[in-house]
């Protein structure tokens, strides 16, 4: 089978087998947006790339925020030279960057992680929990669970979430095999986006279905766009950001 014969059935089989977990994580979104609260999306690494399919995008939620380690620098003043490749395994930025983003009691986390167990998402996970909300783990269950914690208390994301969506990736991500060993062609984005974009638009359709007009963006590059994407902007002045 080829890469893209294998990824697409992949995708069938996450989109069925994660179906009541994408319900259940709707409704919390649901929840939450209709306390006027906002959804917050961290990732790192490669799973920044999710974060923005669910925070500031044509087609989603405008009452979002994109969380990272690249916030110690845009937000809390620190010099760009502690944005390291280790950074993402340090659990002492987590406090961190949950303090730096505009969070209410209201908001509601998705937190993206294809191993789950990297210091600074294990940590910002157990603050999320301490605080009150209600957490989304995006992860892979089968890489997540072949791996030691990388986080003091010995933790995984998965162990912490109200609701785990499992992306179906496997252990080390990659799908083909090399003949001396190894593999190649990376899924755990693309599924991952998928189950992100299947939330959000399972939101979407609840709120329509009780009446409500959902605060949705359009592309910035269709006619209105910009006039239309300020103006719900405007309702949540000071609670969204969209940095770099």
């Amino acid at each position: 089978m080829t890469y893209a014969d294998q990824v697409l059935d992949l995708a069938r089989q996450v989109a069925e087998s994660q179906a009541e977990q994408v319900r259940q994580a709707a409704q919390l979104l649901v929840t939450s947006l209709r306390a006027d609260g906002v959804v917050n999306a961290f990732g790192s690494g490669h799973s920044e790339a999710i974060a923005m399919e669910i925070a500031g995008r044509a087609g989603g939620l405008v009452p979002s925020n994109r969380l990272t380690p690249r916030d110690l620098v845009l937000y809390g003043g620190q010099p760009p030279s502690v944005l390291t490749p280790e950074l993402e395994r340090d659990p002492s930025v987590a406090r961190q960057i949950y303090d730096l983003a505009p969070v209410e009691p209201q908001d509601v986390f998705v937190l993206i992680s294809s191993s789950g167990v990297n210091g600074t998402v294990v940590e910002l996970a157990g603050i999320v929990k301490d605080q009150g909300h209600s957490l989304i783990a995006l992860t892979s269950v089968k890489h997540s669970t072949r791996m030691t914690s990388r986080h003091p208390s010995g933790g995984k994301l998965l162990d912490l979430a109200d609701v785990v969506l499992d992306n179906g990736a496997p252990y080390g991500d990659a799908l083909l095999e090399l003949p001396g060993g190894g593999s190649y062609g990376a899924v755990s984005t693309i599924t991952s986006a998928l189950l992100a974009q299947m939330v959000v638009t399972e939101a979407v359709d609840a709120l329509v279905a009780m009446g409500e007009t959902p605060p949705i963006y359009l592309s910035a590059n269709v006619a209105g766009g910009d006039e239309h994407n300020k103006a719900l902007e405007s309702r949540y002045a000071g609670r969204i950001r969209r940095g770099a």
